[in-house]
């Protein structure tokens, strides 16, 4: 653990010295899917699925893409969270892991977020309520229909874009070369995680402004109560504890972080955002997963509590699977360390070597 510790903190303060590196040159675009049906069976006329990339696609002679990496989101991002400095500057700067002269790097708006489709757009409460296979199924239509890509380097992806890894990899085993699942379990959202799921969505639906989704106004009193649910999952206890040391310094980072959050929240899009999460469970096809996988969580993580035992019990299931779980470090992010690439980056390289000959 103390060698561990060591090259974590010395990748945190090497990354934290490196000056600002010039943004990488992102391309964006919409790939609008006519008909969509969902697995409610809800259909949209037409899905707009939004996304970003980095790079270019190499194709081999019969012209089939051979360095697409798809990185995806956690709940209520964007693509837009992986450009960065925290994880555009270690992995996609010159001689990165994932560099846009080696790569192209596709970075999806999953349904409801970001740029894509959601129920701000004017639907409201009566869009369609889309969950994780919905969400897979659209980035699979984005990339065979709109890219015109139909293999994978790898996929990455972070909290929600984890849980949707692990479905791609049992829905569609041979497409990509290899998973990286950040901050998640592949089993049912239960005990305490659903808990504040459903917490945070009565919230918003409980408030009288709601007005069963035709409000007028956010209904800023359920916002509070989700956004409060969601700033106390996502904390580290430790950095936690030694930044805000203090009664003063706790509640003037409470106000700081509902400032700058509410204003940026609509109530339809984020209990569909959370609500997404109901049906997934992927824990019975774990075995169809035969592609290299590096999971990893970490210990401070509250939505994903080491001490359930849950990834013991799962990992080994998973045949060319690796787990991690990080140390719970004063330098830790909690939930969040799924985006600071410096405390995985090694094992990310381990992974790309390890699926490069398939």
């Amino acid at each position: 653990m103390t060698r561990l510790f060591a090259t974590l903190l010395g990748g945190l303060l090497l990354i934290l010295a490196t000056p600002a590196l010039a943004a990488p040159a992102v391309k964006e675009g919409d790939v609008v899917i006519r008909d969509f049906r969902f697995q409610s069976g809800e259909n949209l006329p037409e899905l707009r699925l939004h996304y970003r990339t980095l790079g270019e696609p190499r194709r081999d002679a019969s012209g089939r893409v051979v360095n697409a990496v798809m990185i995806l989101h956690g709940t209520g991002g964007s693509g837009a969270q992986f450009l960065r400095p925290q994880f555009a500057d270690v992995l996609f700067r010159p001689g990165g892991l994932l560099d846009p002269a080696k790569y192209y790097i596709i970075l999806p708006d999953g349904i409801g977020h970001g740029g894509s489709s959601k129920p701000s757009d004017g639907l409201r409460a009566r869009f369609p309520a889309y969950d994780y296979d919905d969400m897979v199924e659209a980035q699979r239509r984005l990339l065979v229909d709109g890219l015109k890509v139909d293999r994978l380097r790898l996929i990455l992806g972070t909290s929600m874009g984890c849980m949707h890894a692990f479905v791609w990899g049992e829905t569609h085993p041979d497409f990509a070369d290899a998973l990286m699942p950040l901050a998640c379990l592949p089993t049912e959202i239960a005990g305490r995680n659903r808990v504040w799921r459903k917490l945070a969505m009565d919230g918003i639906r409980s408030d009288p402004a709601w007005m069963d989704g035709d409000y007028t106004q956010q209904p800023m009193q359920g916002l509070r109560t989700a956004q409060s649910l969601l700033m106390l999952a996502g904390g580290a206890p430790m950095p936690l504890q030694r930044d805000l040391a203090s009664r003063e310094a706790a509640d003037g980072y409470v106000n700081r972080g509902m400032a700058a959050a509410l204003p940026q929240l609509d109530a339809n899009d984020l209990w569909f955002q959370i609500n997404a999460s109901r049906t997934y469970d992927p824990s019975a096809g774990l075995e169809r997963i035969t592609v290299p996988v590096m999971w990893i969580n970490s210990a401070d993580d509250f939505i994903n509590p080491p001490e359930l035992g849950l990834a013991q019990t799962f990992a080994p299931r998973i045949r060319r699977g690796t787990y991690l779980l990080l140390p719970n470090i004063p330098e830790g992010k909690g939930h969040g360390t799924h985006t600071w690439a410096v405390f995985w980056q090694d094992r990310l390289a381990a992974l790309l070597e390890d699926s490069e000959a398939r």
